[in-house]
């Protein structure tokens, strides 16, 4: 069936590709360490883990999990750590005795912890030792039994310093000893398939308790894939460099750079803590990357980092950006300091991630903004509130349908119900539309419009008028109480003089910026100052703590 958006297919690309060419991850993962044996897989602190070894160190754990703490095939584990060479070896053993993990932030307050760990009936943990206190605060209201602790130094032996493991924690088991009782314990590797459980994605929770999302070896399959295809003209098997610095437990770098890449062959270069942007800029001066994948703060944040313009980007082929939208503002000058156009993507939790992608028109006449095309095997449909299909060109909820979708929310029949359509659709609460052109656009989350007098109001249009403004750094906008038009924008802004310690725009300079492009409706009633919008994990402006 033709569908709108074909037309700005790349070049050679396919519309629909085999599912079934892979029993599961496992097989992708055999096939891969067989064939990149030597090379390198990831790169943390300067020093290299091959794809031999990955093999090998992860074989050595899930042993372990195996033989020591009898980890059986469907049981939940939390792999709780930053960007560090454990991670990708941690990951792999989880999935190859057949065990279900959890990913979890190592940000974590006491209270979200308690509450994944207590949700997804988790009874071991893998744990970055400075996330340790966190844990041993709440560990007596969860089931935990087996804690295995990850220091910054695991794999790395530089002698790189950690907090260490709280004391209140017994009976706990360090990474790099757990690798050397599993080294000479056979492993019994079980038969997996599509429909084996492979991760509990958990949501961002922004309207209340997180949710887990079922992700199957089928849904991880079908996305690694399908961007496999899509991009196909921008992969360079075996030779990539990849700078991955969105966390690892994220959906949008899990698949992206910690499995896509890895199958490719790339070298991941992992960044432990991309808040450290001087840190970061002096990782990426010695590293010939090929690929980065980010989000609109990192990219801004990298643009506005000493150093970053220096950078040598004569490599850099493909950058893309997920998570939130990408503004136009920092799209702009991220092409014009590096050299290389900023592609957004569009994805969720729930569908593993990646939903569309744009590397604009087939011919590559034009580009335009946007979240691009559906990628093959997808289906979009935009609705009304009644569930309706609406004409092109008009807005409604995003309802996407493909082989990455979700199965459903861990033990959460409700929710799952509450989020499909009755022919098979996953409600994703954006609010889309999908222009003459065949390209797909996102407006805002729809739990995040602003009505004023009736007429509805989107943060993102409004944060990203203000990004053009000079002499702002970023900004943040939510909806208040009104008297006379029910409510009103209000907005939150960060300067680049209030980094430095002054303050030299004013609430009314932001306002009548705004009038110069905004309808009167728009334009934020009240400007308030800050030191720093809060953010995810990732990087996703949170919006509800500002309200």
């Amino acid at each position: 069936m033709t569908k709108p958006w074909f037309n700005n297919y790349p070049q050679n690309v396919a519309h629909h590709v085999d599912m079934n060419r892979y029993s599961s991850l496992l097989d992708l993962f055999q096939q891969t360490v067989t064939k990149y044996q030597k090379q390198t897989a990831y790169t943390n602190f300067d020093v290299e883990l091959s794809f031999e070894q990955v093999d090998q160190f992860s074989r050595d754990f899930a042993a372990f999990l195996q033989t020591k703490l009898q980890i059986a095939q469907g049981d939940r584990v939390a792999l709780m750590c930053p960007n560090t060479l454990c991670f990708p070896v941690a990951m792999w053993g989880i999935i190859r005795v057949g065990a279900v993990q959890v990913n979890v932030n190592p940000m974590y307050t006491p209270r979200e912890l308690q509450h994944q760990l207590n949700d997804a009936q988790v009874d071991t943990i893998i744990i970055f030792s400075p996330s340790t206190k966190v844990l041993a605060d709440i560990i007596n209201t969860t089931g935990i039994k087996n804690i295995i602790t990850v220091d910054l130094d695991d794999l790395i032996n530089k002698g790189l310093p950690c907090a260490p493991v709280d004391e209140r924690l017994t009976n706990t088991i360090s990474f790099t000893d757990a690798l050397t009782q599993g080294k000479d314990v056979e492993l019994s590797e079980p038969m997996l398939c599509q429909d084996d459980l492979l991760f509990l994605q958990y949501t961002g929770g922004t309207t209340g308790l997180s949710k887990g999302a079922m992700l199957n070896h089928g849904n991880l399959i079908a996305n690694i894939l399908q961007y496999k295809e899509f991009a196909k003209n921008k992969i360079s098997y075996g030779k990539d460099t990849v700078i991955t610095a969105i966390p690892m437990y994220h959906i949008f770098a899990l698949m992206a750079n910690t499995l896509c890449y890895f199958t490719f062959g790339a070298n991941n270069v992992l960044v432990t803590n991309p808040r450290d942007m001087p840190s970061f800029v002096e990782i990426w001066k010695n590293t010939p990357a090929t690929v980065f994948t980010g989000v609109n703060t990192l990219f801004n944040g990298l643009l506005h980092t000493v150093g970053f313009s220096e950078v040598d980007f004569s490599s850099l082929k493909l950058c893309i950006g997920g998570g939130a939208a990408v503004q136009q503002a920092v799209a702009d000058k991220w092409q014009k300091v590096t050299g290389v156009r900023l592609h957004e993507g569009y994805g969720l939790s729930e569908t593993a991630p990646i939903l569309t992608l744009n590397f604009g028109n087939s011919d590559q006449s034009d580009y335009i903004a946007g979240i691009g095309t559906p990628i093959p095997n997808t289906d979009i449909s935009i609705r009304d509130d009644d569930g309706n299909n609406v004409v092109q060109g008009e807005s409604g909820e995003l309802c996407a349908k493909g082989p990455q979708v979700m199965s459903g929310y861990w033990n959460n029949a409700q929710a799952t119900a509450e989020c499909m359509t009755s022919d098979g659709y996953f409600k994703t609460g954006d609010v889309a539309l999908l222009d003459d052109n065949g390209f797909f656009h996102i407006i805002d989350r729809k739990k995040d419009m602003i009505n004023v007098s009736g007429f509805n109001v989107y943060p993102n249009e409004i944060e990203a008028e203000v990004a053009k403004m000079s002499g702002v750094l970023e900004s943040a906008c939510i909806g208040v109480e009104d008297e006379k038009t029910g409510e009103a924008v209000k907005l939150f802004v960060v300067t680049e003089s209030m980094v430095k310690g002054d303050v030299n725009i004013s609430e009314q300079d932001v306002i009548d910026f705004c009038r110069q492009s905004l309808t009167a409706y728009k334009v934020p009633k009240q400007v308030v100052f800050i030191d720093e919008i809060p953010k995810s994990s990732v990087g996703k402006l949170l919006r509800r703590e500002l309200r």
